[in-house]
């Protein structure tokens, strides 16, 4: 059963890393509705996003190529600082510092009371209403190279705040984008390469401490998960890069909001726990 289990939680951190509704909100849910009604944990959740994060790397492998190889090239004269791809290194760099320092400071809260369902119920109504007024009414007319240390810094503090579950990593770095002014697909596209650093950071820290301290599943369990995650998440990011060029956030503000109220029924009838 847990490896079934593991194998089903990998399919939803595949479906919902890269949407705005909150991938680590999706597996404290559906973890208290499978057999054995368990939190898979803090620690689960950040080494499957191992397996989203790499489909991100594959998928963005000549950009980050490139970007890398432009910033190493501004750090030794070879490429001018001023150079976009080089800018766009340092403004990932700054704007992974926010999660890095609150990860670290929060960490507690975030493996404890953070998790709460409550809050995952609440955070995921609140911030997915604060996603539609930005969708409505953000200028978009930015692209990328319109970012600078002070966006960058204002993206990262926004990515910070999905170290509550609920919030969104994507969700909160489109939401900030679009109201500073930047198209749907740009404030989607820097989401997920400023997620990059943060993600594999959490993800291998986390992977280090299970030898120590294992959860509700195997290592082996968790790897099936991870890859499984990959596979999906490879696709679901491709899809959702089209989808936003074309529509609006609606749907998945519709989502967020229905699936919150549904969080509240669920927890005042007691079928499930907090």
């Amino acid at each position: 059963m847990n490896w079934f289990e593991a194998a089903f939680l990998g399919l939803v951190q595949g479906l919902t890393e890269f949407l705005p509704i909150s991938s680590s909100a999706h597996l404290r849910i559906v973890g208290e509705m499978l057999p054995n009604a368990a939190d898979p944990g803090a620690a689960f959740t950040a080494i499957t996003q191992l397996g989203t994060e790499t489909a991100v790397l594959v998928f963005f492998w000549r950009d980050i190529v490139r970007i890398v190889a432009r910033w190493f090239g501004s750090l030794t004269g070879k490429v001018e600082r001023k150079d976009p791809d080089a800018r766009m290194g340092w403004y990932i760099i700054l704007g992974s510092l926010p999660i890095v320092v609150l990860g670290l400071l929060f960490q507690d809260q975030i493996e404890g009371v953070f998790r709460s369902l409550w809050l995952v119920a609440t955070t995921l109504i609140v911030f997915g209403l604060v996603l539609a007024v930005a969708d409505v009414y953000g200028r978009q007319q930015r692209d990328l190279s319109g970012l600078d240390a002070k966006r960058g810094i204002i993206f990262g503090f926004a990515q910070a705040l999905a170290l509550i579950p609920g919030v969104s990593r994507s969700g909160g770095t489109i939401t900030a984008g679009l109201f500073m002014g930047f198209t749907r697909e740009a404030a989607a596209r820097y989401s997920f390469l400023l997620a990059i650093p943060a993600v594999f950071g959490s993800g291998l820290y986390q992977l280090a401490k299970s030898f120590n301290e294992p959860g509700p599943y195997s290592l082996a369990e968790t790897a099936l998960a991870t890859v499984i995650a990959f596979v999906v998440g490879y696709v679901i990011v491709g899809w959702f890069l089209k989808y936003v060029s074309n529509n609006g956030y609606r749907l998945f503000v519709w989502y967020r909001v229905l699936l919150g109220l549904a969080l509240y029924l669920l927890l005042g009838f007691g079928v499930i726990h907090a």
